[in-house]
């Protein structure tokens, strides 16, 4: 079988502790600094069926929800295995940095160990409860991050799990400088370091079942974690039990394109998969629309947004938004006429979506 070379490229660094390349070779190989890793099929391997999805537009009024069955019933999703008195304690493997120089802040991709004690399915978080004590000399508390990596690691020996996490930093009222205790912690993590994990948790954000589905992705900044995890298990890898042949499409705002997380890994898979995987990016800072206003995520949506309605009509469409919480309300006002233009109130459809699961929340 010929080999398919995935590349995954990292911005250079001076801080990474990375080249500033690191590539994924098929059949079945990871190279970090020349020591192979070895996870299951990242190519197809064979002939790919593209499934181009069908937009209808005969309906004039707002379809009923089929009742679906939940995904947060499913057998086997694990929730708090691991609680802040007795976390588990793994191991840091890998820590880059991959934002460049001049982004406005660090993000760093990080790899922990967990010998596959923490099962956690793709959506989910994990809690990580910095080393060390706070002003009142008592342990720090978790904080909780949404998991990047596809339940069987970017390793895929299932004994791994990742996270995609920035740097806080920020000067107060009073011109001083503040460090957000976790994230620099995490950030500043060297490779055989111990972390303390607990979890994982949450189901607002696990997959769907349906491997014809389609499933629209919103996330601004590192709200792209869990879209990272869907997306592997969709196009970087091999499963008995599943395989996509729905639509996905990423919408990623960043403020600059020094800022855009993971941008060659999905553009090997829209090229890998052209007609399953749509990828649009929103650069505020460097791109504007028509009218010349910035280029946030809603506004991007807003170039789409008459389709993006059309595929919101469907039983299959499944939307899951992560990131900051003001993307929300951007995205309702494109919605708001939309739907009243066939006398739908769009603020009781997405009630009606969020019911049945097809309109699913993260945001902080």
């Amino acid at each position: 079988m010929a080999a398919v070379t995935a590349a995954v490229s990292f911005p250079s660094t001076k801080s990474t502790s990375l080249p500033s390349r690191t590539s994924i070779i098929s059949p079945e190989r990871v190279t970090f600094k020349k020591v192979p890793v070895y996870y299951r099929d990242v190519s197809s391997g064979g002939r790919v069926v593209s499934v181009r999805a069908q937009v209808t537009t005969e309906t004039a009024e707002a379809p009923v929800k089929v009742k679906k069955e939940s995904k947060k019933n499913e057998e086997g999703v694990v929730v708090n295995k691991f609680k802040p008195k007795n976390p588990y304690t793994g191991r840091c493997l890998l820590n880059t940095k991959i934002t460049g120089d001049d982004a406005p802040g660090e993000t760093w991709h990080m790899v922990f160990s967990t010998e596959g004690e923490v099962p956690y399915r793709e959506g989910q978080s994990i809690g990580v409860i910095p080393d060390g004590v706070d002003k009142n000399g008592k342990p720090h508390k978790l904080r909780l991050y949404s998991i990047a990596s596809s339940a069987i690691g970017d390793f895929g020996d299932s004994k791994t799990v990742s996270l995609c996490v920035k740097r806080l930093v920020y000067t107060n009222d009073k011109g001083e400088l503040v460090k957000g205790v976790c994230s620099n912690f995490l950030c500043d993590l060297k490779p055989g370091s111990e972390v303390k994990i607990t979890g994982p948790v949450g189901k607002e954000m696990l997959m769907p079942k349906d491997p014809n589905a389609t499933i629209i992705m919103l996330g601004t900044g590192t709200g792209i974690a869990p879209f990272r995890s869907f997306l592997w298990k969709m196009f970087f890898e091999k499963h008995d039990d599943y395989k996509f042949n729905g639509l996905a499409w990423l919408f990623l705002g960043v403020p600059t394109s020094s800022s855009l997380l993971y941008k060659e890994e999905f553009e090997k898979m829209k090229e890998m998969y052209p007609d399953k995987f749509r990828l649009d990016f929103a650069v505020s800072r460097e791109q504007t629309n028509e009218k010349g206003e910035k280029m946030y995520i809603q506004t991007r949506m807003a170039q789409y947004a008459k389709e993006l309605w059309e595929l919101l009509k469907k039983d299959n469409t499944y939307v899951y938004m992560c990131g900051l919480k003001g993307m929300e309300k951007g995205i309702d006002d494109i919605m708001v006429s939309l739907a009243a233009e066939e006398g739908i109130d769009w603020i009781e459809y997405k009630r009606s979506l969020k019911k049945s699961e097809q309109w699913n929340v993260e945001v902080y």
